[in-house]
């Protein structure tokens, strides 16, 4: 019975997984995004979460300082500078306060 309890699909569902970002994978946003968040399932442990933004090049974009939200610990946002018109691949991992790692990107377009 406990082994059953195990593998319930349930279980699955105790990461922190992505349930939505700003701006959203596979858009393209018309002007500078002034940042980046992304919200989770589950609250984050903020020293070992982060996320990267990358240009076309594979160049770091995104200012060094991503935070949590303070009145929600399921949300990462992480200040841009103007950013030129052209594609970004937004790149994550973060460890949600049950202990569980979970890792991913997404991509979005700049346009003029």
């Amino acid at each position: 019975m406990v082994l059953a309890a195990c593998w319930s699909p349930n279980a699955a569902l105790a990461h922190g997984v992505l349930e939505r970002a700003t701006p959203a994978a596979g858009s393209t946003v018309h002007g500078s995004p002034a940042e980046v968040k992304l919200s989770f399932s589950q609250a984050l442990e903020p020293a070992f979460s982060t996320v990267r933004v990358l240009n076309a090049g594979g160049k770091q974009v995104a200012r060094k300082d991503q935070t949590l939200d303070a009145a929600d610990a399921r949300e990462l946002r992480v200040s841009l500078p103007p950013l030129t018109p052209g594609a970004y691949r937004v790149i994550w991992r973060v460890l949600s306060r049950d202990g569980h790692v979970t890792r991913g990107d997404l991509s979005f377009t700049v346009a003029p």
